[in-house]
């Protein structure tokens, strides 16, 4: 009877990938070597690890297709998001954090949930809420963190 080499199981997968941050840097930089063929300039576990565990699951269960690869780095390279994905984007995830440099301070909101945001220990149910507190004046709270554009800049072009 021959052995059969197998596809990995998601359970398998997983638990090496939930490995990964129990490492020893040497054991981590091994692991490393089996999956890259070079070695990084630069030392930063959580980014070491995060490569990582994106290479094992990769490797195990496909990359990306070229076309959505394409279109991922052209969204990094622009910053502009297509046009069908703009509306999800003002959809925020929780645990997101929303910064603006507003009269030369930082404020930074941490998105808790849907109509759930913290601004300096304090809970709001809008970014509107949050922005009047920061300016002392009304503003859209999507515009004033910069999620949407001005209703004066929309017909512009």
């Amino acid at each position: 009877m021959t052995a059969h080499a197998t596809s990995p199981t998601p359970a398998s997968v997983a638990a090496r990938v939930g490995a990964i941050p129990h490492l020893s840097m040497d054991d981590l930089w091994a692991l490393w070597d089996d999956h890259f063929e070079e070695r990084p300039h630069h030392h930063h576990r959580v980014w070491l690890e995060s490569r990582l565990a994106y290479r094992m699951q990769e490797r195990a269960f496909g990359g990306l297709k070229p076309s959505l690869r394409k279109k991922l780095e052209d969204v990094g390279e622009t910053g502009i998001l297509p046009k069908q994905l703009r509306g999800d984007s003002q959809r925020l995830l929780p645990g997101s954090v929303l910064t603006r440099i507003y009269d030369d301070i930082e404020h930074r909101v941490l998105v808790r949930g849907s109509n759930d945001f913290e601004y300096q220990g304090q809970r709001f149910k809008s970014l509107s809420a949050v922005a009047k507190r920061i300016t002392g004046s009304h503003w859209s709270g999507p515009v004033f963190f910069g999620l949407k554009a001005p209703a004066s800049k929309k017909g512009a072009v």
